[in-house]
């Protein structure tokens, strides 16, 4: 049970910017902030590097920092995962296989994700916007994309608030779940993987913008 809370407090930390991308990480350090052992830690550490969010270090870990170009990728696999779930969920609608108060759930979260995200909590925001698109992915009812995003998820989601602070974006990621809200809830499947498609593409090239800006 140790080194299972280990893994997921040390992961939490990770996602949620506690421990940024670079930080090198010892069993020594984690183990004296998480108050346990050295041995549920490393257990954490050699989860975490299976998972894609830690690399070792010398004699710890590393937390993962992809590059523009490994950003890029996993982008361009979420479009198209996304897009899928998103098509999927459309068409579990129109065959009446949705239920309305899952629809009414999903619009839920996506007011709360536009709310936090105006008000400035951005790890919360970040958590909410990760929760409605796992919701549309669960809708899907496709148990290997859902898996498969939340591998995607967790090597970029340390990006996720950088792409969120800049100007005129938090309209623009309520806009683009509304579009895909609203396909969804009509039952059209090719609106709904184009508008997935689109908003994961337009976030990675936002991220890539940004990170140019902030080297120039």
């Amino acid at each position: 049970m140790r080194t299972e809370s280990a893994h997921q407090r040390l992961r939490e930390l990770i996602l949620d910017g506690g421990y940024p991308p670079g930080s090198r990480l010892t069993e020594l350090d984690v183990a004296a902030a998480l108050e346990v052992s050295r041995t549920p830690v490393r257990e954490a550490f050699r989860s975490l590097a299976a998972d894609g969010l830690v690399v070792a270090a010398g004699r710890g870990v590393r937390v993962v920092e992809l590059d523009a170009g490994e950003l890029a990728h996993c982008y361009r696999v979420r479009a198209a995962l996304e897009g899928l779930t998103g098509e999927l969920a459309a068409a579990r609608q129109r065959a009446g296989r949705l239920a309305p108060a899952e629809l009414t759930d999903l619009e839920r979260l996506a007011d709360r994700t536009h709310e936090a995200t105006a008000a400035g909590r951005l790890t919360e925001a970040v958590r909410l916007n990760r929760a409605f698109h796992r919701r549309v992915a669960e809708l899907a009812a496709n148990p290997v994309a859902l898996h498969s995003l939340d591998r995607l998820w967790d090597r970029i989601q340390v990006s996720t608030r950088t792409s969120l602070r800049v100007p005129g974006r938090t309209d623009l990621v309520d806009a683009q779940h509304r579009a895909l809200l609203t396909a969804i809830a009509a039952g059209d499947p090719v609106a709904a993987a184009e508008a997935a498609r689109r908003h994961v593409l337009d976030t990675c090239t936002i991220h890539s913008s940004t990170d140019a800006d902030e080297t120039e």
